[in-house]
C-alpha cells in the first residue's frame, strides 16, 4: 500500500482489512488481536502511529520506528506467541515528518490462527476484532481440510451405496450429451475408479454426495438436503404466505441439480433470436449466470458443516447461500478466478458432464448478469459462508411483484368465504396457488373437478378464485367456458 493510498484510506472509517493503533513508544496489546483476526478472516493492513477519535484519525508517528518493526516481525515470525509463523509484509511512511509504519498481515491457510492458547482465537467481522465462538473455532479446522475430502474413502459404503437410477442416469447422460467423452467406453469399475466415485471398493465422499442412495447420505450427512424457496416478498416477515413454492428433498446432488435448474430457468430471460436463413439461437447469458452459481454452491459448499446449503428467491433477487468460506479473499478470486475447489471430486464429476467448464468460482460468467439486466451481482464470505446474490431486472421484478399482490388476496375475501379457507389443510400454502398448479397440469380441467381436488372447498369459491387470478393475470381462459382450456401467466 503506498503513501497515497494510505492518505486517501485515513479520510473513511475502518475498513474490514484496515485498522490503525497509536503504538507511539510500545506495540499496543490489540495489535495481536488485530493479528490473529487479519490471519484468520481474508488479511489486511494494520498500521502503526495513527490515532483513531471517533471517526476522525489524527497521526502521532512513532518515536522508536525501528524497534517496534524490530520487535513486531520477530514476534509474528517465531512460535513465542502465535501457534503459526506469520510473515508480514512491512512499509514505513512519512507524514509531515512523522513516522508511520504499516504491516500487512497475510491470511493463513492452516487456520485457526491463535496467540497464547486456543481461546484467543480471533475473527475479523463489521471492521472488528472478535473472539471466535466455538462454532467459527470448528469451521476453522475444518477448513484445514479445504480441497481434500471428496476424494477421501467412506466406511462402511460400497457400490451397492449407488442410487441405481442416479447412477444409470448419469453414465446416459454422459453417453448422449457428451459422446466424445473417452471413460464412456470404460465399465462401470474402471468409469468409477477414474472418476473418483469409488476408492478401494468404497464410495468416495464425492461419490457418495453426487449419485449416492439418500439413505447411504443421511448416515454420514445428518439431514443432508439443499433448501430452495420462493418467497413473495422482499423478507419472510412481508410475505404472505411465508413461501409459495419448495423443492421435495432429492436422493443426491446429481437430481438436485436438474430439479434446481429446471426452477431457476425462470427467472431468466432468454431471448430466442432467428437470423436471416430462418434459423434461431437462444442467447443463453442469464440463465448461464444462474447455473454457474449453483454449480458454485454445489461444488464449493462445506457439507460437513451444521449449516446448509439453500437458494432462496424474493420479489427482486435471487440468493445463494451455502456454508464454507472462500479460500482466498475475495478480490483476488475476483481478479484472477483461481481454481480451488473445496470438493475437487464434485467439480470434476459437473465438469466432466459439461455443466461447468472448469472447478474455479466462474465471477466472469456470473458477472455477465449485471451487464445483460443493468442489475447488481452481490457477493459475500464470512468465516462460516458465503452468499451470492442476483438482482432482478425490472421486467422480472414487476412480474414477480404482480405475483406477490395476488397471494395477498386471500387476505381480502368476503367474510363467508374466509370461514372456508380456514378448513383447509394445514399443508395447503395458498388456494391459488393450489390451483395454479392443478391448471398447469391439467389445462382442461373444469370447476367441479378442481373442487374435488382440493378436496373442501365448492365450485363456488373455486370460481371466485379463478376470477380473481384472471384479473391479475396470473391466468387466462382460451375459448369457450365449455370445451376451453386454462393458460398459465
Amino acid at each position: 500500500m503506498d503513501k497515497e493510498t494510505l492518505l486517501k484510506r485515513l479520510t473513511d472509517i475502518e475498513w474490514d482489512d484496515f485498522e490503525v493503533k497509536e503504538a507511539r513508544r510500545e506495540i499496543p496489546k490489540s495489535a495481536w488481536e488485530t493479528v490473529c483476526a487479519f490471519a484468520n478472516t481474508a488479511g489486511g493492513w494494520l498500521i502503526f502511529g495513527i490515532a483513531q477519535k471517533n471517526k476522525n484519525f489524527e497521526i502521532i508517528g512513532i518515536e522508536e520506528p525501528e524497534k517496534i518493526e524490530s520487535d513486531f516481525v520477530t514476534t509474528l515470525r517465531s512460535h513465542s506467541k502465535f501457534n503459526a509463523i506469520i510473515n508480514p509484509e512491512c512499509m514505513k511512511y512519512d507524514i509531515d515528518g512523522k513516522t508511520i509504519l504499516g504491516f500487512f498481515v497475510p491470511v493463513c491457510e492452516n487456520k485457526p490462527i491463535y496467540f497464547n492458547n486456543l481461546q484467543n482465537t480471533f475473527i475479523r467481522t463489521a471492521s472488528g476484532d472478535q473472539r471466535a465462538s466455538e462454532y467459527e473455532i470448528n469451521t476453522l479446522y475444518r477448513n484445514q481440510a479445504f480441497g481434500t475430502m471428496s476424494n477421501k474413502s467412506v466406511k462402511g459404503t460400497s457400490i451397492k451405496s449407488f442410487n441405481k437410477n442416479s447412477y444409470q442416469n448419469f453414465r446416459d447422460y454422459l453417453k448422449r450429451m457428451v459422446s466424445d467423452l473417452q471413460y464412456n467406453k470404460l465399465p462401470d469399475t474402471e468409469f468409477n475408479q477414474k472418476l473418483q466415485l469409488v476408492k478401494n471398493g468404497e464410495l468416495t465422499y464425492g461419490g457418495l454426495l453426487f449419485l449416492g442412495d439418500n439413505d447411504a447420505i443421511q448416515e454420514h450427512f445428518p439431514d443432508f438436503r439443499i433448501d430452495y424457496l420462493e418467497i413473495p416478498g422482499l423478507s419472510y416477515t412481508n410475505a404472505s404466505p411465508r413461501y409459495t413454492f419448495r423443492i421435495q428433498e432429492q436422493e443426491n446432488l446429481w437430481e438436485y441439480y436438474f430439479v434446481l435448474f429446471q426452477r431457476l430457468r425462470n427467472y431468466a430471460d432468454n431471448p430466442l433470436y432467428i437470423g436471416e436463413m430462418g434459423g434461431g439461437y437462444e442467447d443463453d447469458k442469464q440463465i448461464s449466470a444462474l447455473r454457474e452459481a449453483l454449480i458454485n454452491m454445489l461444488i464449493h459448499c462445506d457439507y460437513f458443516s451444521p449449516m446448509k446449503p439453500r437458494i432462496r428467491v424474493f420479489s427482486n433477487r435471487i440468493e445463494f447461500e451455502n456454508p464454507g468460506a472462500f479460500p482466498r479473499p475475495l478480490s483476488e478470486l475476483i481478479k484472477e478466478d483461481v481454481s480451488i475447489p473445496r470438493n475437487p471430486v464434485l467439480a470434476k464429476l459437473f465438469r466432466c458432464a459439461k455443466l461447468c467448464e472448469n472447478a474455479g468460482y466462474g465471477f466472469d460468467k456470473m458477472l455477465a448478469w449485471k451487464k445483460e439486466t443493468k442489475k447488481e451481482v452481490l457477493f459475500e464470505s464470512t468465516i462460516d459462508m458465503t452468499k451470492i446474490t442476483f438482482m432482478f431486472d425490472d421486467k422480472v421484478k414487476n412480474a414477480t411483484k404482480q405475483t406477490e399482490n395476488y397471494y395477498k388476496t386471500t387476505r381480502k375475501l368476503p367474510e363467508n368465504y374466509q370461514k372456508t379457507v380456514k378448513n383447509l389443510p394445514e399443508n395447503k400454502l395458498s388456494v391459488e396457488f393450489s390451483i395454479l398448479e392443478i391448471l398447469k397440469s391439467n389445462p382442461n380441467i373444469s370447476r367441479s373437478d378442481i373442487s374435488k381436488q382440493l378436496g373442501n372447498i365448492s365450485s363456488d369459491l373455486v370460481k371466485y378464485y379463478l376470477d380473481k387470478m384472471k384479473k391479475n393475470k396470473v391466468i387466462k381462459r382460451k375459448g369457450p367456458d365449455k370445451g376451453g382450456s386454462w393458460i398459465a401467466l
